[in-house]
């Protein structure tokens, strides 16, 4: 089962979610304003959370008298719509869960957003925050294999906690053997592949993959 949630950031940064609806296991969770995007892309969500302060009363009424399953919140709480809604989605336990929506808006949510991939650490689930730029990840201690996506130019490597050691880069332009990553270095910055896959571990610590386009 693969679960897409698709929030209410900027629309021109939400790539064409077509190509993503076409497995019948496939779940849509709408978030808040996110949800009428999906309506209006005749994508129709089986679920929807939020406290949809964003919307209009028409468009309010509009998700409300949808078949949607409609989870509608107080503003006034301690977790944001997003934070509700991933919660929920790795309560499915499915094997993968992609996140639009979620960049580009307030600074604020966007980092919230991103470090909201945390809650993914102990859960067996690739989960992805994608826009039409970028593709971000959490990673933890191993050995990864990358293939090259012409959709992304540059891959780089963050450390999220306070370092990442023996972090080994093979098959890109500027490779690592057995390297440390302090949290804000920029060593690991716009690296790019240089073969068709190439491969990165690292032995403890936790980086955050941004993959990215100009």
């Amino acid at each position: 089962m693969k679960i897409s949630i698709v929030a209410g950031g900027p629309e021109h940064l939400i790539p064409d979610l077509k190509p993503y609806d076409l497995s019948s296991d496939h779940i849509w969770i709408g978030v808040d304003r996110g949800t009428l995007f999906l309506l209006r892309n005749d994508i129709f969500p089986l679920y929807a959370f939020g406290d949809f302060d964003s919307v209009s009363d028409d468009e309010r009424r509009s998700i409300m008298n949808s078949s949607i399953k409609v989870n509608q919140y107080r503003s006034e709480k301690d977790s944001t719509d997003m934070e509700i809604a991933l919660e929920w989605a790795l309560k499915q336990n499915p094997e993968q869960i992609l996140i639009f929506g979620a960049t580009g808006g307030r600074l604020d949510h966007e980092l919230m957003n991103i470090q909201l991939l945390f809650k993914s650490r102990n859960n067996h689930a690739d989960v992805r925050i994608k826009d039409t730029r970028n593709e971000i990840s959490l990673h933890l201690p191993g050995c990864y294999e990358i293939e090259q996506d012409h959709r992304y130019s540059y891959i780089s490597f963050l450390a999220q906690s306070e370092e990442v050691t023996g972090i080994t880069l093979e098959g890109f332009k500027y490779p690592l053997d057995q390297a440390k990553l302090q949290a804000g270095s920029s060593l690991c910055v716009s690296n790019e592949l240089v073969n068709k896959s190439g491969t990165y571990s690292f032995d403890s610590g936790i980086i955050l993959m941004v993959k990215s386009r100009d």
